[in-house]
């Protein structure tokens, strides 16, 4: 059997009733210790998703502990988005050609040690700068999961694999803002607004620790002697896209969008244009490309990007304007705004629990449907809830509301990523993985540039009756264009594949 037999082997889902078959024609028996690592990769993919938002509310504790500008502030999230969005598809075509499982825990100890870092710095500068070093660190580790996973699972396990994953992804991508609230204000042994950062320490020591013993061997060293480089070109020329597209977005809204920023806009679609010539020229000259370009052609995989671009720029908008609303306009302190969010976890919680486990596999892309539906009632209802009647908002009035959102978020994120990688082989899983959490970052980006420059419209600006009001209009209109995007994405989820392994079935994906 060849090599390339036993990867479609490895890949392809069973057949019912098949011939038989000699045993070495089975490929290879299930990993033993697939489901213990699978939690090993979690761990570090809470860790990053927690960092990405757990921020929001300690900047205040921050600035008071460390002084800075308002847009040193900014950067210490901006730093961490824009090093690990610039660099996630290299860290993914690292994976393929030197081992997932060796740059998964080169990763993981390096956003250990960061994290020590960014909480023991002394100074705006240096935070900035070890966020930045964070974002790289996360940017090696972060692309190798979906990998490992495909690497792990067979075929016939995955969507129970992912029916774990994507709902852990999803509670810690909403979770940032309330463990970070309750850090802040515990004041764990006295560490203050440090704890945010020294709580991922123990956390990618266990994580390390464990992908030591349970990870799978990397099978990559007759692939590392065929793919000698890493082109650094692409490199070059994606990354300097990404800095183009990203670096305006997570600064324009503090600099009033000033002329610079539509023009960096601009000058990334030319740069990206260049990327994909020069890796169309590799390609047809048999050199080892940045991003395999295969994975374009694929409709559940190109289909899926729509949708998550569109789903994640509401996702982590949403998080940020309901805690700014919270903190800012009610006057609530860190800890009672993370208590106020914990409906919206346990309904996400849920959800997820719901459709991995029990819906997603029978109805397939149908969850996705419902699961939108459900979350634009709950942002529906949340609207209701804040405008009915404005001084009267508490953590009890806002629960039902709250609680209806996470579950259709949960619903969602739950059969996402099984959908994501439908049909995508096992030569294509690092770009995929990488491409697809690129377009994950690029979305949240997105969002939060257009619904705060929303927010912040008519927060900035109090009304005639008041701040309150003016902070009351800011999340409700946000909340309502918010509907307007799901709804959109709703429709998108129609281009994607009926069933999550769907084409993944056919070997000639």
């Amino acid at each position: 059997m060849t090599s390339t037999d036993l990867t479609r082997t490895e890949e392809t889902a069973p057949r019912p009733d098949p011939p038989e078959a000699p045993a070495a024609d089975d490929g290879p028996p299930p990993y033993p210790w697939r489901w213990a690592a699978l939690f090993a990769i979690l761990g570090a993919e809470l860790m990053d998703l927690l960092d990405s938002t757990i921020t929001t509310v300690a900047g205040p504790k921050i600035e008071g502990a460390l002084g800075g500008t308002y847009s040193q502030l900014q950067w210490m999230s901006a730093a961490y988005t824009l090093a690990f969005a610039m660099l996630l598809i290299t860290g993914a075509r690292l994976g393929d050609l030197f081992g997932r499982r060796r740059l998964f825990l080169i990763g993981t100890a390096a956003f250990a040690a960061t994290s020590l870092l960014c909480g023991l710095a002394t100074s705006p500068e240096t935070l900035i700068a070890y966020r930045a070093l964070q974002g790289v660190a996360a940017a090696v580790m972060i692309p190798q999961g979906l990998g490992l996973l495909r690497d792990m699972f067979p075929p016939r396990e995955l969507a129970a694999a992912f029916g774990v994953f994507g709902p852990i992804m999803g509670l810690g991508a909403v979770a940032g803002p309330i463990v970070g609230g309750f850090l802040v204000d515990a004041d764990v042994l006295g560490t203050g607004w440090r704890a945010i950062f020294f709580v991922n320490v123990p956390v990618g020591v266990a994580a390390f620790l464990a992908g030591t013993r349970l990870l799978p061997p990397d099978r990559t060293a007759a692939a590392r002697r065929r793919l000698v480089s890493l082109d650094p070109t692409g490199i070059a020329l994606l990354s300097g896209a990404m800095v183009l597209i990203i670096l305006p977005l997570v600064q324009g809204r503090e600099s009033g969008w000033p002329a610079w920023t539509f023009a960096s806009m601009a000058a990334s679609l030319p740069v990206f244009a260049l990327f994909v010539r020069h890796e169309v020229r590799r390609r047809a000259a048999a050199a080892p490309t940045l991003v395999e370009l295969s994975l374009f052609r694929n409709r559940a995989f190109t289909s899926s990007l729509v949708v998550g671009l569109l789903f994640f720029s509401t996702m982590v908008a949403f998080m940020l304007i309901v805690t700014v609303y919270l903190q800012a306009g009610l006057g609530w302190s860190a800890s009672d705004a993370a208590v106020a969010l914990i409906p919206f976890s346990l309904g996400c919680t849920v959800g997820a629990g719901l459709s991995g486990g029990l819906l997603a596999p029978k109805f397939g892309r149908h969850m996705l449907h419902v699961g939108l539906l459900i979350q634009i009632l709950g942002v529906l209802a949340l609207v209701f809830t804040i405008r009915h009647d404005p001084s009267a908002v508490s953590g009890w009035r806002l629960t039902p509301a709250l609680a209806v959102a996470g579950v259709g978020f949960g619903l969602i994120m739950a059969p996402f990523f099984d959908i994501a990688v439908a049909g995508v082989t096992f030569a294509e899983t690092g770009s995929a993985s990488g491409v697809l959490n690129a377009v994950q970052q690029l979305g949240a980006a997105i969002g939060v540039a257009a619904f705060g420059t929303l927010f912040f419209h008519y927060a900035d600006t109090p009304a005639t009756s008041g701040a309150r009001t003016a902070f009351t209009d800011g999340v409700t209109n946000s909340l309502l264009v918010m509907t307007a995007v799901l709804a959109v994405t709703w429709l998108a989820v129609f281009l994607m594949p009926k069933r999550a392994r769907e084409e993944a079935d056919d070997p000639a994906h």
